[in-house]
């Protein structure tokens, strides 16, 4: 996605906002946007926004940001795709009735739906406002001057208490004066899972705005949030359809959302892997194309007990549906000098080896002529695709037999006096016994006690008494009251929906293929697309006890379709394993 900066100055601030002081904060994201930039500053000089462009709809000049109305009075920095933009146009010249009657079109690109963006940000339009509805909204920042009002999807606070910053990736966060500050609460979360969360950022200069939720601040600096989407608040339920009914409206379900991220005025290629997800991608991808898909793949030199190479998988995959397919082999060094660069585009605790054969894969795309890419993240939160989720979801059932509080407490001191109170085991009894969902997440990486013991004793002191659970409980009981089923599936994909997705899966993504000038789609993660999936009976996603059951892998052509299936499951489980 682009680069979007911006600065507001509060009314008891005496600080001026600058063109130059938005171009440095712009301009540290040049990969973010090396096809074009833009600044606008307030009149009063309160108020500034900037853009780094990665042009693809609408190549030309007139679709750069930031974008203002007819007579300059409202002003916006916009991150995101409106998949849609053609049908909302033609609904927006139609509709005679609407206040944008003799207001004409400029470009084809950007937000031009601004009456829908005038209570809400990014979601106000249908459907496919943005890459991935559940990972990140659209990010925009929305200026107008005569109600002074201001909109932003993320946020960065200043050291300064007079004045706020908008942007959608550090090194932009660098406040221009004062030092890094350390908020020490802020290591609640990454101790216990491998990422960072939204709210909890590591420093005081900034801190992000959750998945979901729009912001409003106001020239005082007043904030105010309201959740405008959640996954559960258009689901309908699909007990009593058939099974074959469900697979069908599932695949044509996807069908659209693919068709729809292939729109571009640049080359759009796949993330080959081989597995399941990807190769359907890749063949949805392929139908009614009058040229071969371009396809991207990934492996390792030599063999490793904790690596399977899948690249002939993805070569099948790649023949099957007649693509133009690349690939790379990376090796020690490659991970070596990829370091630095890596740290910083992540600029926040990310622990996730995958960083590299995204970045690398992105790299190999970007080479080839490709500027936009779709990849395959959320359909294992969705149809039950972890092989270790098979685990957990075991424990969550085992968890919720009827049990009194205090044989629990007594099974966690006989755990503690036998030296086995620091496992999973004995956390997710801890958990059990609190009235807790034993999962809190695929990036779980320590327990509550293990984290503990890597803090210092001033740390351990402060953190008594605080865990992960305190920034899950709010999704716990937005569940609790949303579900039309509150099961144990349901909850492991919808926690994962908010954190792991957004806070991990997607950051990587988006950090290390922007890292190249790359965007990357998630058809997978289409709202629309979630919102059926979660309607789908728990019971039919785990029959059998088998992974991702009733799997798209029919997409694929004769004769290979079973073998090319099956191979990608088991290639990934031996990678999750």
């Amino acid at each position: 996605m682009c680069g979007i900066v911006g600065a507001l100055v509060f009314e008891n601030g005496s600080f001026t906002i600058t063109e130059p002081y938005i171009r440095k904060m712009r301009d540290t994201m040049v990969h973010r946007g090396p096809d074009g930039a833009g600044v606008w500053v307030s009149g009063d000089r309160r108020v500034g926004l900037g853009h780094r462009r990665l042009s693809i709809i609408d190549l030309s000049p007139s679709a750069g940001q930031p974008m203002g109305n007819e007579d300059g009075s409202l002003q916006v920095v916009f991150n995101g795709e409106i998949y849609n933009h053609a049908a909302i146009r033609a609904e927006l010249e139609a509709n005679r009735r609407t206040r944008l009657e003799n207001r004409p079109f400029r470009h084809r690109s950007g937000p031009a739906c601004v009456r829908r963006m005038g209570h809400r940000i990014a979601a106000a339009v249908p459907r496919h406002v943005c890459d991935c509805a559940v990972g990140w909204p659209a990010e925009s920042a929305l200026a107008d001057p005569r109600s002074h009002r201001h909109q932003a999807a993320v946020l960065q606070r200043s050291p300064r208490p007079h004045d706020l910053r908008v942007r959608n990736q550090g090194p932009a966060r660098r406040p221009a004066a004062g030092p890094w500050r350390q908020r020490d609460g802020a290591l609640s979360l990454p101790v216990v899972h491998d990422h960072a969360g939204a709210r909890d950022a590591i420093r005081t200069a900034f801190a992000s705005c959750p998945a979901g939720p729009w912001l409003r601040v106001d020239a005082r600096g007043g904030i105010t949030e309201q959740r405008y989407w959640d996954a559960w608040d258009h689901v309908t339920p699909l007990e009593g359809v058939s099974e074959d009914e469900i697979a069908e409206r599932i695949l044509d379900e996807l069908r659209t959302a693919v068709k729809l991220r292939k729109v571009s005025d640049v080359p759009v290629g796949v993330f080959l892997s081989g597995g399941i997800d990807s190769s359907t991608n890749a063949r949805l991808f392929s139908e009614g194309e009058g040229s071969p898909v371009k396809t991207f793949s990934i492996g390792y030199e030599g063999e490793y007990k904790s690596y399977q190479n899948e690249l002939h998988y993805a070569r099948m995959v790649a023949k099957l549906v007649g693509a133009d397919h690349h690939e790379r082999l990376l090796t020690q060094n490659d991970l070596l000098d990829l370091l630095p660069t890596m740290v910083q585009l992540q600029d926040e605790p990310i622990a996730d080896p995958v960083c590299v054969p995204v970045y690398y894969v992105s790299e190999l795309a970007r080479r080839n002529g490709v500027t936009v890419c779709q990849v395959g993240e959320g359909a294992d939160e969705l149809f039950w695709g972890y092989p270790t989720w098979k685990t957990k979801l075991r424990l969550e059932r085992a968890s919720s037999i009827p049990c009194p509080a205090a044989m629990k407490r007594l099974g966690l001191a006989g755990l503690r006096m036998a030296g086995k109170g620091q496992g999973h085991p004995y956390e997710a009894l801890r958990r059990s016994s609190l009235g807790q969902p034993v999962f809190w997440g695929g990036a779980d990486a320590f327990t509550d006690t293990q984290k503990h013991r890597l803090l210092s004793p001033r740390l351990r002191q402060q953190f008594k008494g605080l865990t992960s659970w305190d920034a899950l409980a709010p999704i716990w009981q937005r569940f609790q009251d949303k579900a039309w089923e509150p099961s144990h599936l349901h909850w492991m994909s919808y926690v994962d929906l908010n954190v792991r997705l957004p806070e991990l899966l997607l950051m990587r993504v988006d950090k290390m293929s922007m890292g190249v000038s790359l965007e990357g789609r998630v058809p997978f993660l289409d709202h629309k697309f979630v919102e059926l999936a979660l309607g789908i009976p728990s019971a039919l996603k785990t029959r059998n006890g088998e992974l991702k059951y009733r799997d798209m892998g029919e997409v694929l052509p004769e004769p290979d379709e079973k073998l090319v299936s099956r191979a990608g499951r088991a290639s990934a489980e031996a990678f999750d394993s």
